[in-house]
């Protein structure tokens, strides 16, 4: 083989395709039943959209993204998320504004370049939505319950929601230095890109994966207790709303995002049967998000979810189940004559909305009753001699084997 697949990216063949429109379906059906309209964005923006949406200091932007140049020199990158850009397209195409609500969904690839790994990709897909236009704590709580029923409609289990505020532009400085008080005494002891991080933006240390940074991680303060009266309501608000509708979640006080332009309500679905990558879900506010890409002062939340991530799970409720495309008739001919007359038929049962197939390799009647048998077929549609000159067909039942006559 003289090609093979870029590391970091993965075939989707046609058995689990089906899969993923299974997961598209639902994702469709449960953003379209809250109020949300799907939106497109080119899969490359400006590189300075995400330099400033998502933070310079950011692994995403310092290591992963994919950034080139085009024949003008002007600097490029394909996407590394979405809701920058769909920020970019909202306040392009004048789809948000103080004055209304906007409720938006994608799905699509997004590509950032890291250590590939079960459930995570270089190119990998996202489905997600944000809701644009209120500062409304039972806005959160309505994102929060858009991502638990699209998982209870998947049928997954073993799922759970934790939750945390990272305050806003007024208390989260408050934060910042007590972190950074606790950790320069252990700062040593962190690993390098920790160490990095503690100069630049401390709140990344405690998305730190490393088991050395997490012993330290786990006796850092935590964010709600600096958080400024205004975000404590909201937060305490939010809890009692989600409780309210009967969500069970847990408060995970140094939980973070690894983006910049969060504020206050951050939260994560996550799922016991993956491992440390276990996110399958992860959102929050941006309040401030709309305003430094150079709008008004729209506040605003959404979440994504990890496509990758949803198939590893779905695959186990599907194991054993036949994933090809169900097929009514498998057309039979013995003779040239007959394959005449099949391939007429064929395009009669699809113009009536029929699945059919016949055999275009000229195989023998043997050979094809077999294909018809592996296609998985309902019937077998037998043209032979016989059946030629009385102008009729035999239909075998593939499951039960009876046959009958037909006419054309």
């Amino acid at each position: 083989m003289k090609y093979q697949l870029p590391r970091g990216t993965k075939d989707i063949l046609p058995g689990e395709v089906k899969i993923w429109q299974k997961i598209e379906d639902v994702c469709r059906k449960i953003f379209e039943k809250y109020g949300f309209a799907e939106i497109r964005t080119p899969v490359f923006e400006q590189t300075e959209l995400f330099a400033r949406s998502i933070g310079t200091t950011t692994d995403i932007v310092t290591k992963e993204m994919y950034t080139f140049l085009d024949k003008k020199g002007r600097s490029l990158t394909l996407r590394p998320e979405e809701t920058a850009p769909v920020v970019r397209a909202g306040l392009q195409n004048n789809l948000i504004s103080p004055d209304s609500i906007a409720k938006l969904y994608y799905l699509g690839p997004m590509f950032r370049y890291e250590r590939p790994q079960a459930g995570r990709q270089r190119q990998f897909n996202q489905a997600g939505l944000e809701f644009f236009g209120s500062l409304d704590p039972k806005v959160d709580v309505e994102v929060i319950t858009v991502a638990v029923e699209l998982f209870n409609a998947l049928g997954l289990e073993g799922l759970e929601v934790d939750l945390n505020s990272v305050g806003c532009k007024q208390c989260q400085p408050k934060y910042i230095e007590a972190l950074k008080q606790t950790l320069n005494k252990q700062a040593k002891e962190l690993c390098e890109d920790c160490k990095e991080r503690l100069k630049m933006n401390p709140l990344r240390v405690l998305d730190c994966k490393n088991k050395g940074c997490q012993k330290f991680i786990t006796k850092v303060p935590s964010a709600t207790e600096t958080l400024c009266p205004e975000c404590k309501v909201h937060f305490e608000q939010v809890c009692k709303y989600l409780k309210a509708r009967g969500i069970t979640y847990n408060s995970k006080v140094r939980l973070v995002r690894g983006l910049d332009y969060y504020t206050r309500t951050v939260f994560e679905v996550v799922s016991k049967k993956l491992g440390a990558q276990n996110a399958v879900c992860g959102g929050g506010r941006y309040d401030n998000l709309v305003k430094d890409l150079g709008g008004p002062g729209i506040p605003a939340i959404g979440f994504a979810v990890g496509m990758e991530r949803i198939v590893e799970l779905i695959k186990d409720q599907v194991a054993g189940q036949d994933l090809k495309p169900a097929l009514e008739y498998f057309i039979v001919c013995m003779n040239a004559e007959a394959r005449e007359v099949a391939f007429g038929l064929l395009t009669k049962f699809r113009a009536e909305g029929k699945t059919a197939e016949m055999d275009f390799q000229n195989k023998s009647f043997k050979a094809q009753m077999k294909a018809a048998d592996k296609s998985g077929a309902k019937f077998a549609v037998i043209i032979g001699e016989e059946e030629l000159r009385q102008k009729a067909v035999t239909v075998k039942d593939m499951k039960s084997g009876d046959q009958t006559k037909a006419a054309l």
